[in-house]
């Protein structure tokens, strides 16, 4: 019984290791490594920076009031479209009035004054020439006369000032435009200080826009006026916006930036406004909406260009496979494969995006050049029984072998 069972425990051991060595064995993997090519061709290349902006109307108006006093009527809303002059709120104009009653009372009287001492001086001044009055009478009488007419010319003043602030009370647009805030509401009392309150936000025009981006101080020196700008809005994200750089504002802005981990510490961002155009006669782009701008600082249009990972390619003997490798001396190459040999090709480089390099010489249009190796899919080599459908009985069958056997 124990020899019984010793031979069944040895024959299966021996079947483990037959069938293990005909899987793990019996088939050599083929590893077959190809090279990715493509052909130097004209193109585009560009260099860039990326900034964040914020769309903006071209001309933008606040419009607010010198006066205080309760809003009595408001005659827009948002989104209304206003012409030049047009009257858009008034103000309440009872105490307003009032002020310019008085002011022209002290007036009335102030001139009547004035012209009183007026011909009373000049009567003087002719009677002193001819002696008939003493100098302290005349003296008198030009006294007078001087501080009437500065009382009438300060009493000129107030009255003009008390109209000025009655025009006031009736609030105008400025432009013609489209009003894109309002700030107020009837009845809603503002105080004009030393900062004249915003009641209304006008633009002039929504078809012409611009974009104001911060640009990075380590950027802004390949910025110039003119330069070609792309950019998209969260809005629309499928759409690109096109525009050009209209103006580097000289004012920089410091920000600050706080980063912790143990300790907290504190850097200064100096980043300069530049100014993009923005032509939107969709209307799509609205007011205050962030963009994400691409400005490019350089563009070669029309140039050799080849992929840029062309150039980061080498070949070495393991991933060659017995192929001939011809290098070369040179910082900047690409390479051919040609009847199994590998040669290295120097080339002077240009401008790069990352994903294109200009190559300035060195190779001509249309050569093929060396991208990458490309490792093909591992593929087991069968044995001729296998191909033939043969294998080992202690694989498992395909599915629905069993069902035809049990037909048979």
């Amino acid at each position: 019984m124990k020899n019984k069972k010793t031979i069944i425990i040895i024959t299966v051991i021996v079947v483990m290791i037959i069938a293990g060595c005909w899987i793990f064995g019996g088939a050599k993997a083929k590893n077959k490594v190809d090279f990715a090519t493509e052909k130097a061709q004209t193109g585009s290349v560009s260099n860039s920076i990326t900034a964040t902006g914020t769309i903006e109307p071209v001309t933008e108006v606040e419009v607010g009031t010198q006066v205080s006093g309760i809003i009595d009527k408001i005659y827009v809303d948002y989104n209304s479209i206003v012409k030049q002059g047009e009257v858009i709120a008034e103000m309440d104009k009872v105490t307003l009035l009032s002020d310019l009653q008085s002011a022209q009372a002290t007036y009335n009287g102030a001139k009547a004054e004035y012209e009183y001492q007026k011909k009373l001086y000049e009567r003087n001044r002719t009677l002193h020439e001819k002696q008939l009055i003493s100098d302290t009478d005349y003296e008198q009488s030009t006294y007078d006369y001087q501080r009437a007419k500065s009382t009438y010319e300060q009493s000129q003043a107030e009255l003009s000032k008390a109209e000025r602030n009655l025009s006031y009370a009736t609030i105008t647009s400025p432009i013609d435009g489209i009003v894109t805030s309002k700030d107020v509401e009837e009845g809603q009392t503002v105080a004009s200080g030393f900062e004249t309150p915003t009641l209304f936000t006008i633009a002039a025009d929504l078809t012409q826009m611009q974009v104001v981006a911060d640009v990075d101080e380590a950027d802004i020196a390949g910025v110039t006026d003119g330069a070609k700008v792309t950019f998209t809005v969260d809005a629309y994200p499928d759409d690109v916006f096109e525009g050009e750089v209209r103006q580097v504002r000289l004012g920089s802005v410091n920000s600050s930036s706080s980063s912790s981990s143990t300790s907290s510490s504190e850097s200064t961002v100096v980043t300069y406004e530049v100014v993009i155009t923005a032509d939107n006669p969709d209307l799509k782009l609205k007011p205050r909406l962030t963009a994400n701008v691409t400005i490019y600082t350089l563009i070669h249009d029309n140039v050799l260009t080849v992929p840029a990972k062309a150039l980061r390619f080498t070949p070495s003997k393991e991933i060659a496979g017995g192929r001939e490798i011809k290098d070369c001396d040179s910082p900047h190459k690409v390479w051919t494969l040609e009847n199994d040999v590998f040669t290295a090709h120097p080339v002077k480089t240009g401008i790069s995006d990352g994903s294109k390099t200009e190559i300035m010489e060195g190779i001509s249009e249309g050569t093929a050049v060396v991208t990458e190796a490309v490792v093909a899919n591992t593929i087991p080599e069968m044995s001729e029984s296998e191909a033939q459908g043969e294998r080992s009985p202690f694989m498992p069958g395909p599915p629905g072998e069993n069902k035809n056997k049990d037909k048979k």
